[in-house]
């Protein structure tokens, strides 16, 4: 009898799966749910990002692109990061085009860590970034983001966990749960830190033109951190293309040539329409971007307002579309509050120790959705935090 204890790889049956993916596998056998939990836009692609996309189909360039990604594309990736954030690549040798975010972030983690190699990863954040260490042979070194620093890394923590093994660094900010973000003084804190020492940066600005009231800075902008930095950035937040499936990296020639080499073995490339449509989005697609900013910036407010008004703390997030809110005013904590929320009110949202496990005692609420759609799970979540508060 085939034994499956021992065909499986020891690292990817020690993975725990998806604190976001086991609560949907409950919503999926629930009728009647307003959902506050999917981190995408619930925008349509826009039509003429959809148009270029078609009119690649009808053309017939459906062939496989060059590893790195089209020529054309890559070039407009570069005019597209120095004009929006003041950084510098060279489109022949230092922009790889990847299958959405995800796979820039494990490229970026394969391609810089050893066995044994630590890696710190600020939490809360997203799910990815600890087992995409492990499964590479990296140790995850957790830091607690404190919500009295408004969920920001500090230099001090930084530097605390800092070791002779430690090899990277994680800065997944504009942060998804908690909205947070670092703007330039946080990061030239930061900064100061790495100076000196061997330490990588993989930054996470997915959601970097999803920003209020503060244009985003990437810490590969500040002195002395583009040498060492792994810029990840895609389309699915700012343009709503997330079933398009991509993303890019911006690096240093040394570390992208490693990546590059992972992708082509890997992957191949990404989808061909996905990038005619995205050159569009690139090149015409800033309005997009600011109609899109600026509905979230209403149902961000209408969204904090109400949960407020309902007793579940939260402060105004600066960046992404999700609130962080504290769930402790009715004595239960994150899982509990949750299930309990979507099997008696009809209310999905993500308990924070999805997010790790100093995610405890919060809940994250996407505002990616219409604000008839928001003010009803607000109405059921008001009347549910009256009936259970302490």
């Amino acid at each position: 009898m085939y034994d499956y204890n021992k065909a499986l790889s020891s690292r990817a049956v020690s993975l725990q799966p998806s604190g976001i993916r086991k609560f949907f596998d409950i919503l999926d056998t629930m009728k009647d749910v307003v959902s506050l939990t999917v981190g995408q836009p619930d925008f349509v692609t826009p039509w003429h990002i959809r148009d270029a996309g078609i009119r690649s189909l009808e053309e017939g360039r459906t062939y496989y692109t060059s590893n790195a990604g089209l020529a054309e594309f890559r070039e407009e990736i570069a005019a597209y990061a120095s004009r929006r954030f003041g950084l510098e690549y060279d489109p022949k040798c230092e922009i790889i085009v990847t299958v959405g975010g995800s796979e820039a972030i494990d490229l970026a983690v394969r391609a810089l860590v050893d066995d044994g190699d630590e890696v710190i990863i600020p939490q809360p954040s997203f799910v990815c970034y600890a087992p995409l260490v492990s499964m590479s042979g990296g140790v995850p070194v957790i830091v607690e983001l404190k919500k009295e620093n408004g969920f920001r890394l500090t230099a001090e923590q930084l530097s605390a966990a800092i070791t002779p093994r430690t090899k990277a660094l994680v800065l997944p900010f504009p942060n998804n749960p908690t909205g947070s973000v670092m703007d330039r003084d946080s990061l030239e804190a930061v900064a100061a830190v790495l100076r000196g020492t061997n330490i990588a940066v993989i930054s996470d600005e997915i959601y970097a033109e999803l920003t209020y009231g503060t244009k985003h800075v990437s810490i590969a902008s500040v002195d002395g951190m583009r040498e060492r930095t792994v810029v990840v950035n895609g389309f699915s937040k700012a343009y709503a293309m997330t079933g398009w499936r991509l993303g890019y990296t911006l690096a240093p020639r040394e570390i992208s040539a490693q990546m590059h080499k992972i992708h082509q073995y890997g992957i191949m490339c990404a989808p061909t329409i996905s990038q005619y449509a995205a050159i569009e989005a690139l090149k015409n697609g800033d309005d997009d971007i600011e109609y899109m900013r600026g509905e979230y910036d209403g149902r961000r407010r209408l969204t904090v307002d109400g949960l407020n008004r309902a007793g579940l703390k939260c402060s105004l997030p600066q960046g992404a579309f999700y609130v962080f809110a504290d769930i402790t005013c009715c004595g239960m904590g994150s899982d509990e509050f949750c299930e309990k929320l979507l099997k008696e009110a009809g209310v999905a949202i993500v308990p924070g120790t999805a997010f790790g496990s100093c995610g405890e005692g919060y809940a994250r609420i996407s505002y990616a959705y219409s604000a008839a759609h928001i003010k009803e799970a607000l109405r059921r979540i008001s009347a549910f935090t009256a009936e259970h508060k302490k």
